[in-house]
């Protein structure tokens, strides 16, 4: 683990506005790096194409500015950093920690869709995999949802790294992202929990010191659905931040009579410093937007 001093990073994919859970990660990250007295960035994370929304990125930096919640120093685009990923990635290959392959999800099925051995010959359309070897285990102390632990061989198998369209995967970028950084905190959502692990093995492949892990609990809509794939999902507004600030403030666990019941955005945001608790911070995977958004102030 790192011992330089508390960096941590927020950082979205610009498929559409930000909505509450999003605000919650954005909020609880920039919390606990003021409460270290540390940094927090801003990465975009626009590496797939056919996912992203136009506009949405610059849509997301407006609604973070409307909170009041800076980074620290210049915003990081994915897009822009095609030569980072491939100097990672040849020399994953180089080192033969990473193949190319070109199975299928299809062809892949009937092995319960885990990649240990190709069951393809090389094609024109070819992934590359970071090799997985039997027995690869993974844990790690999570600040929040405790010791998290995981066979990366048995339930994730060989990692892709490049998709077979030639995208960038989410795996590779993020952590040559981390590493380059110099992010020691990865505050974010805990349905990442289960990418964490593979992250770790990546880490380890590459030499790179791993990060400190808190995965916040999640924001469900009354469906069940994490609320960003919920119909519930609508944008907070950034014309109006303090109602949802004060509602994310009560969601991160922390006391409603801490904050000035009339104050700006600013105002708020400096008694939110003052009176943070990382302790208080909800020990559980996910939280139902309905009873933790409308509970009153």
């Amino acid at each position: 683990m790192s011992s330089l001093p508390y960096r941590g990073r927020f950082a979205p994919s610009p498929t559409g506005p930000l909505h509450f859970g999003s605000l919650l990660a954005a909020l609880g990250s920039w919390l606990l790096a003021r409460h270290a007295g540390g940094e927090w960035h801003v990465r975009i994370e626009d590496i797939d194409p056919p996912r992203a929304e136009p506009g949405a990125s610059e849509r997301q930096l407006h609604t973070l500015a409307a909170f009041g919640l800076h980074p620290d120093g210049p915003v990081l685009y994915q897009s822009d950093r095609d030569a980072h990923y491939e100097a990672a990635l040849s020399r994953l290959l180089r080192t033969g920690a990473a193949f190319e392959c070109s199975c299928s999800r299809a062809e892949l099925a009937v092995m319960g869709g885990i990649h240990h051995v190709c069951v393809a010959p090389l094609g024109i359309r070819r992934a590359v995999r970071l090799r997985v070897p039997p027995n690869t285990q993974a844990s790690f102390q999570d600040a929040l949802q405790g010791r998290i632990t995981q066979d990366v061989y048995a339930e994730v198998g060989d990692v892709v790294l490049r998709r077979a369209d030639g995208y960038w995967a989410y795996q590779l970028a993020v952590v040559v992202d981390d590493a380059a950084q110099g992010i020691t905190d990865v505050v974010r959502g805990a349905d990442l929990l289960d990418s964490t692990p593979r992250q770790l093995v990546l880490q380890q492949a590459l030499g790179v010191a791993p990060p400190r892990y808190l995965h916040l609990p999640l924001i469900l809509g009354a469906d069940g659905r994490k609320l960003s794939k919920s119909h519930a999902a609508q944008p907070v507004d950034d014309s109006d931040p303090l109602p949802a600030l004060r509602a994310a403030w009560r969601a991160l666990g922390q006391a409603p009579a801490a904050l000035p019941a009339r104050a700006s955005v600013a105002g708020v945001l400096q008694h939110a410093v003052q009176h943070f608790s990382p302790q208080r911070l909800p020990r559980v995977a996910s939280l139902d937007a309905a009873t933790r958004i409308d509970a009153p102030a």
